[in-house]
């Protein structure tokens, strides 16, 4: 993916659009050299593309509002998005009471005690999809593998019986993809969110009749001076869980073979180095992030450049522009599991600030875990680019397919 010019083109940005959506980074670099802050008028939403800018609206307070949601679909931006989004639909002092009483329950020492369980899910998973690659000649790196991990491991988090876990993946996956030339959610993902909020309403009743080792019971016991979530916010909560935390880490994973596999002497250094795996991981979030793009409600003007995008107005950050700025990034649009860790350490794919994702340290172990095994099993790696299927959606970058072939050690 390269940053070219496209002179004499009128700039335009749609982020439904498909033919967009196959390869943004061009566009993006053009936002931020000709519009930082870039009006769309037809639909009249605007986007901010610079790391800088971004870098300082995540810790501004009073300007850039959640209440609306973090996505522009017509049926989920309005005021009572905390309904499905939990505290991504929030402000303070709101959303700093729901993610302190979310981070009694969802704490660091949780995620790092299921670490021995999420490398036995991942080994199940990868083992099945190298012995397919094996019996049949290669095997589809996300239906195989990067589709299910990622889910069962929210699911033994949550305590989703595993008989429900296809049913869960199948809804999740559902309610993120979107048709071309459609701005708003598929009927079917309303269906699909409308079955997942009610198996989420049983699953938390049960837990309230027999308590278990799970992260649910965890929240439900969670407390704050006297404060408890209330079953609409839990159930919003899990929602929010199965469906950013699973999609997310699946694109990641994803992204990193993928990109990886485009660079030979890069593959070949990872796969002679297990060191390289956690730059490997960060170069990957920076390159290509997972969620590309977060909506704000605007409470004041915001003037860029001489530019005002006034108060009222839909804005979109534009996360993977940023991580492209080339006044932070050294050869921004070039793949680099070398780039220096300090440059590495500027990249804002999991947000910042009090809006920094609270699953990170979870997506970054999961990855971690999960290549690590790949590159032990594993010599090397093929992408069948041309075969590989991108999954459209509004806010998040990655494959609905991509198919491999592996050489075992």
């Amino acid at each position: 993916m390269t940053a070219e010019p496209q002179a004499g083109c009128p700039l335009t940005f749609d982020h439904y659009d498909h033919a967009l959506q196959d390869d943004p980074y061009p566009t993006y670099a053009r936002l931020r050299a000709e519009a930082p802050l870039f009006h769309n008028e037809e639909h009249d939403f605007w986007v901010m593309s610079r790391h800088a800018d971004l870098h300082k609206a995540w810790r501004t307070d009073d300007v850039y509002s959640n209440k609306m949601g973090v996505t522009l679909d017509k049926s989920a931006w309005n005021e009572n998005a905390h309904i499905v989004m939990s505290f991504l639909g929030m402000d303070p002092p709101d959303q700093t009471r729901l993610r302190k009483l979310v981070s009694r329950g969802f704490t660091p020492k949780r995620v790092a005690e299921m670490e021995p369980r999420i490398t036995e899910v991942s080994l199940r998973h990868l083992e099945a999809a190298l012995a397919k690659g094996e019996a049949e000649g290669g095997f589809d790196w996300i239906v195989d593998f990067a589709g299910k991990y990622p889910m069962d491991v929210i699911s033994e988090l949550l305590g989703v019986p595993e008989a429900d876990r296809d049913e869960v993946r199948r809804l999740a996956d559902l309610l993120v993809v979107r048709e071309d030339g459609l701005r708003d959610v598929p009927q079917a993902g309303m269906d699909a969110s409308l079955q997942m909020f009610s198996y989420f309403a049983d699953l938390l009743a049960a837990r309230k009749n027999a308590p278990a080792d799970d992260l649910v019971t965890a929240l439900l016991l969670a407390e704050d001076e006297g404060d408890r979530m209330t079953d609409g916010e839990l159930t919003a909560f899990l929602f929010l869980m199965v469906v950013a935390g699973n999609e997310t880490t699946t694109k990641l994973l994803g992204n990193a073979v993928s990109n990886l596999a485009r660079h030979p002497d890069q593959l070949a250094a990872v796969f002679a180095d297990a060191d390289l795996i956690a730059p490997w991981i960060e170069e990957t979030l920076r390159y290509e992030a997972s969620s590309q793009l977060l909506a704000r409600h605007t409470l004041q003007d915001v003037t860029i450049d001489g530019i005002t995008c006034p108060a009222g107005s839909q804005l979109l950050f534009n996360v993977g522009s940023a991580n492209h700025d080339e006044t932070v990034f050294t050869n921004s649009e070039e793949f680099d599991i070398h780039r220096d860790k300090a440059e590495l350490a500027k990249h804002i794919a999991f947000g910042g600030g009090r809006h920094f994702c609270l699953g990170a340290n979870l997506a970054r172990m999961e990855a971690q875990i999960a290549l690590k095994q790949l590159v032990e099993r594993v010599s090397t790696i093929e992408v069948d680019q041309d075969r590989a299927v991108r999954m459209y959606s509004a806010n998040v970058r990655g494959y609905a397919s991509l198919p491999v072939r592996a050489t075992l050690r």
